[in-house]
């Protein structure tokens, strides 16, 4: 019988090192695993075990999965420039964070609905986001409440389009039964009296994945002038 060879370590070789455990580290592989994999996958037994290690020593740097979703939307944050606030563009400034803020969330899938199902983010980066948007809105002449207000309103709106549009967007999503749903709703509102509904059945065709963009842009436009009114 022939000899096994040595393990590459014995012959010169050194075993790849494993990098530390670190808070870092987690919150690095969690996001990957989230992009990939989605929301409903997401586990500390699962990051532990892209980690090849145990969820044991993921406790001794983030206390839960809560925590760990809290530290992975803050993260996400970070990568998100802040503009020095100018009182000529204001408006745009204001808008660009938003659709930033979007986009940032929709890069995985699942982390909005967990924002905003679990916690109020109070990381270093969220809180240099809040304070970038409501000097934004200050900058824009708004008063100290009516800026804290708008800055919630766009906070909530952003999450809840952020979390909608995931949902759409999920690889998991049976799109033949949805088109099957709203091929039922049409015929259903068509089966009504015609003077019943006008006015829903003529915006109907307007809601779809093809205007979600452009709603998302009249929101966010048409509320923003109203701040400027106000």
């Amino acid at each position: 019988m022939q000899p096994l060879p040595d393990p590459p370590w014995r012959s010169g070789q050194r075993k790849p090192a494993r990098r530390p455990l670190s808070r870092d580290l987690i919150v690095d592989t969690a996001l990957r695993l989230l992009e990939k994999e989605g929301l409903d996958a997401l586990s500390m037994r699962r990051v532990a075990q892209a980690l090849d290690t145990g969820p044991a020593s993921l406790y001794a740097h983030v206390r839960n999965r809560d925590e760990l979703l809290e530290l992975m939307f803050d993260r996400v944050l970070g990568t998100l420039e802040i503009p020095e606030p100018d009182p000529e563009r204001w408006r745009e400034q204001l808008k660009a964070l938003c659709l930033a803020q979007i986009q940032a969330m929709l890069a995985y899938p699942g982390l909005a609905q967990a924002v905003i199902n679990a916690m109020i983010p109070i990381g270093p980066n969220a809180m240099r986001q809040g304070e970038g948007m409501l000097a934004v809105l200050r900058a824009g002449g708004l008063s100290e409440r009516d800026a804290a207000f708008a800055f919630d309103a766009l906070g909530l709106y952003c999450k809840a389009y952020a979390a909608e549009a995931s949902i759409w967007r999920s690889p998991d999503l049976d799109h033949a039964a949805m088109a099957e749903r709203a091929r039922q709703m049409t015929d259903y509102m068509n089966s009504l009296p015609p003077n019943a509904f006008p006015n829903m059945l003529a915006v109907g065709p307007l809601f779809s994945a093809e205007t979600a963009t452009d709603r998302l842009h009249f929101a966010l436009t048409t509320f923003i002038a109203g701040l400027a009114r106000g």
